[in-house]
């Protein structure tokens, strides 16, 4: 069963048409991706979802209500955690997630919330002085206080050093594990690539290509590379001879060897390995990312 279905969504501000026909659905369990750059539309198609932004035209489902409509039926049934969430500088973690604990008929313990998050050494501190990691799973823990089915986290890792960004995918994955959908905005091809069983991959407000990463990596990026120290130059154009061998690239003393029949370059590289005086102990084999999905379609990286 769908627990969110967007059809032919639309919404312009102006001459500016943020999103542009965007139609996809989300399963009941899993973490769906909205990926694509900053001004995708990502954030105003989320805010639609969770009744705080009006569309101008299609059909939007969230667990089997309209958000326009019936907006405090939803809202009940969702947790969100958005860009950016100030909350009291001078309450204490707990003392905020009590607040909030309160808000709800029922709501999860707050020491479970802080276990979950990973905030128990924290809990007395003040909001103010909690670092910006910390932050971040402090409005993830209150994104999760009524325990909901149905979880919206709008580029929850933005900002946040490598340590802080794996703590909340294994928050995320927890989540994944406890059988909770979950619809995630994020401009970070390999948190998308981590997380999310199928990605739509946005761009000026329209969906470019949608399913699972893998599957979008084979259809769109279907080249491997095969990665190996190069001490001699001059074997490049032989490497580019091999058989199913495109291209290669040289790079600080390795050869990237790219290929559309991975097995007959290989065999032929390990053949002739002797030959063209090549080290076969640090081979690598390299697929396609996400990231070179995104520019296989728009000609551009995900960056820029």
């Amino acid at each position: 069963m769908a627990a969110i279905v967007v059809e032919n969504l639309q919404k312009s501000y102006g001459d500016l048409r943020a999103v542009d026909g965007l139609s996809f659905t989300v399963e009941e369990g899993e973490v769906f991706g909205l990926l694509g750059p900053n001004g995708a539309g990502k954030t105003t198609t989320v805010e639609i979802l969770i009744g705080l932004r009006e569309r101008d035209s299609g059909r939007v489902e969230v667990t089997g209500f309209d958000p326009a409509q019936e907006g405090d039926a939803v809202k009940a049934q969702i947790g969100v955690q958005l860009q950016q969430t100030e909350l009291f500088p001078l309450l204490s973690v707990e003392e905020i997630l009590h607040l909030f604990a309160s808000f709800y008929h029922d709501s999860k313990p707050v020491a479970e919330l802080l276990e979950l998050v990973g905030l128990q050494e924290r809990r007395k501190a003040k909001y103010r002085h909690l670092s910006g990691g910390q932050k971040q799973r402090l409005s993830l823990a209150l994104t999760l206080i009524n325990d909901p089915e149905l979880v919206f986290l709008d580029e929850p890792t933005t900002g946040l050093d490598p340590q802080a960004r794996r703590a909340l995918w294994n928050i995320v994955e927890q989540m994944r594990a406890q059988g909770k959908t979950v619809l995630l905005t994020t401009h970070y091809m390999e948190e998308a690539e981590v997380l999310c069983r199928r990605v739509a991959v946005i761009d000026h407000g329209k969906i470019l290509a949608l399913g699972a990463p893998r599957d979008l990596v084979d259809q769109y990026v279907p080249e491997r590379a095969i990665e190996l120290p190069l001490a001699d130059h001059s074997a490049e154009r032989r490497l580019e001879s091999l058989p199913a061998v495109t291209h290669v690239d040289i790079t600080e003393g390795f050869a990237a060897i790219h290929t559309t029949d991975l097995r007959e370059s290989l065999t032929a590289i390990l053949e002739k390995s002797e030959d063209f005086a090549l080290s076969l102990d640090d081979l690598r084999i390299q697929r396609g990312t996400l990231e070179d999905v995104f520019l296989q379609l728009t000609g551009r990286t995900i960056r820029e």
